[in-house]
């Protein structure tokens, strides 16, 4: 008769039984022994040898199953953490279940020796793994585990740009926004790396607890391919708080294009490659609200967007915005805190190129509805990418700050590499 295989608790169970039915059977021929001695004494315990031979006897598989994460185990990952492995024997059936019953897809190796789960886990869930094994007698052994994925609370992300498969500017540095503050920023740090095709040097740098930044020492090669890697599964980022990401993201480096505005000539020159292709009349900040000045990059484009002073700190005695266009033209973000460089319709054609008259923006010639492909904005509009550069130079305003946008360009190569961890 064919017998179940027990977990290792109840393999242990069965020896002890065996061995104690061998001790039995020792008792009673002492009892029953030419000496006539008293029952009472104590029994001589079983040989290994014995206990082995009652094992072996009660047909036990030699199959070893082990379940990562082990049982009860908290914060497990939601990326590499479940497997199956089996020693003296080759897995036959592996089932993993959520708590609520939802089964998830999975594969034994072709070698029959391991399983991992074929699709990524939840957060915060219990799962079940209940696994299946053979040894080479054909005779089964069991094992199960429950534990519980890292919760929201317990773990961090990284969101970054630019995305996957896209194709930026030479100036776009990688970017990478925590949502969780970072406490142990070289163990972070470590567990990503950039690199490119051209063999440009890499290095990333903090700009705050939940920022984290790279790039090279000039712009990134035109042409080249950049190689993102995130393997912070399980890395803690602060106390009890646990990294769950495991992607790697490329993106390529378009032409080189780098857009020039010098306030004091009032005009924009264009080049890619190093040559120029266009030069464009503009209006920059008003010398009330000069523009900063600076390397700039490209960060998000508009068609057409909502510009409201009250956002940015532009406002009337009454609070409203000084200006609200709710249909500004071919914008395209240089900093955070609401630079931009746009189309204007509202202004008269004779300012472009001998006034600058906006609140710290630069301002091309356009119409409104942004539908005339030969004024200057649309033509720059459509001649760039996120990740292209715009210099401002000869402006009252100060150097725009490395951290207002993607513009680290504006930091020493010295000072940028002193603000990384590893």
């Amino acid at each position: 008769m064919e017998m179940r295989v027990m977990t290792d608790g109840k393999r242990r169970r069965s020896l002890a039984v065996a061995a104690a039915v061998l001790g039995g059977v020792m008792v009673l021929s002492a009892c029953n022994g030419d000496d006539g001695g008293s029952a009472s004494g104590s029994a001589t315990p079983p040989s290994q040898a014995q206990v082995d031979e009652a094992a072996e006897a009660a047909k036990t598989s030699k199959a070893q199953i082990t379940i990562s994460p082990k049982t009860g185990t908290q914060n497990a990952s939601i990326n590499k953490d479940a497997k199956v492995t089996v020693a003296e024997g080759k897995l036959t059936e592996v089932t993993m279940t959520s708590a609520e019953g939802t089964v998830v897809k999975g594969e034994i190796a072709a070698d029959g020796l391991s399983w991992k789960p074929t699709e990524q886990l939840e957060r915060a869930t219990v799962y079940k793994i209940a696994a299946t094994a053979t040894d080479a007698a054909g005779l089964e052994a069991h094992e199960n585990s429950s534990f519980t994925t890292v919760s929201k609370a317990n773990s961090f992300i990284g969101n970054f740009t630019p995305e996957d498969g896209s194709t930026v500017g030479v100036g776009m540095p990688v970017s990478i926004t925590f949502n969780k503050a970072i406490t142990d920023k070289a163990a972070v740090q470590g567990g990503i790396t950039v690199s490119s095709s051209s063999g440009q040097e890499v290095v990333g740098h903090w700009f705050n607890s939940q920022r984290l930044d790279f790039r090279p020492d000039d712009y990134w090669a035109e042409g080249s391919t950049v190689t993102l890697k995130l393997e912070l599964d399980g890395v803690e980022g602060a106390d009890g708080v646990y990294g769950v990401q495991q992607k790697t993201v490329t993106f390529k480096i378009g032409r080189n294009q780098v857009s020039t505005v010098d306030v004091a000539t009032k005009t924009m020159t264009v080049t890619q490659d190093g040559k120029t292709i266009k030069t464009i009349p503009i209006s920059a900040g008003s010398p009330e609200n000069p523009t900063y000045n600076g390397q700039m990059v490209i960060s998000e484009k508009f068609k057409e967007t909502r510009m409201n002073g009250a956002t940015v700190g532009f406002t009337d005695s009454d609070g409203k915005g000084e200006y609200d266009i709710k249909d500004v033209p071919h914008a395209m973000r240089l900093s955070t805190s609401g630079t931009f460089i746009h189309g204007n319709y509202w202004g008269p054609d004779s300012i472009f190129g001998s006034s600058n008259t906006s609140h710290g923006c630069v301002g091309l010639n356009d119409v409104k509805g942004a539908g005339d492909p030969n004024q200057t904005a649309a033509w720059l509009y459509d001649h760039s990418i996120v990740g292209d550069v715009v210099i401002v130079k000869n402006s009252k305003d100060k150097t725009i700050a490395p951290d207002n946008g993607l513009n680290g360009w504006n930091m020493s190569w010295a000072d940028w590499k002193a603000g990384s961890e590893v």
